[in-house]
């Protein structure tokens, strides 16, 4: 996903951005707590003067957008730990906004979250809560049901995780394939052999396509 660098100066006030040096090992994640913020707004918010927190954070994505506010090797102040704290010192953190489109916003989440996870080399249990840290009940977005909503947004890491890139010379024909108006397969592991199940579901699929022309 690309990324939309806006880091806040390391003179904001209240230590927001301490400049202090990291070397992660997590991945945490939060929800903004807030209906009608954009990334834009939470990003402004961290240099806003009315803005007496320490808080902070390294990420914020909305259903449009990811902004970058603090280096990724920098402490940023997130997880209600302390100053010692692990979630603070030793993780990355994304803010899930709750405003806008829900859905998109938590394709990009997960797509984001994946993107850090490879890119760092980590597998799925590098993948935080805010909850992990400190107990509070963050992403709020995400704990409904007694944290059902979290289990799936894991699941759903795991799968862009396991994503394997298309052949440049099958990507025409896997994009036909997986486009809304086709619909005839979800277009993962598509290096695997065909199963039985998946191949009658494929031709069941373009039959019912062609029974609408």
């Amino acid at each position: 996903m690309n990324i939309n660098v806006q880091h806040i100066p390391k003179n904001t006030p209240n230590n927001r951005r301490p400049g202090i040096a990291m070397e992660p090992e997590y991945l945490t994640i939060h929800s903004t707590a807030n209906s009608g913020s954009t990334a834009q707004n939470e990003r402004d918010w961290l240099t806003n003067p009315s803005n007496t927190r320490t808080a902070s954070w390294h990420l914020v994505v909305d259903d449009k957008e990811v902004i970058e506010a603090i280096p990724l090797d920098e402490i940023a102040w997130h997880a209600g730990d302390g100053k010692n704290g692990t979630g603070n010192k030793k993780s990355i953190s994304i803010e899930i906004c709750e405003s806008g489109n829900r859905e998109k916003t938590i394709e990009n989440a997960v797509k984001l979250s994946a993107q850090i996870l490879k890119d760092k080399g980590w597998k799925i249990d590098r993948l935080k809560r805010h909850y992990d840290w400190s107990g509070k009940h963050c992403p709020r977005i995400l704990e409904e049901n007694n944290w059902t909503e979290w289990d799936e947004f894991k699941i759903m890491v795991l799968k862009e995780l396991e994503v394997t890139p298309v052949s440049p010379w099958a990507k025409e024909a896997m994009d036909w394939a997986t486009s809304p108006e086709i619909n005839i397969t979800d277009g993962t592991g598509p290096k695997e052999p065909i199963t039985l199940e998946r191949m009658i579901t494929i031709l069941y699929r373009y039959h019912k396509l062609n029974e609408k022309k």
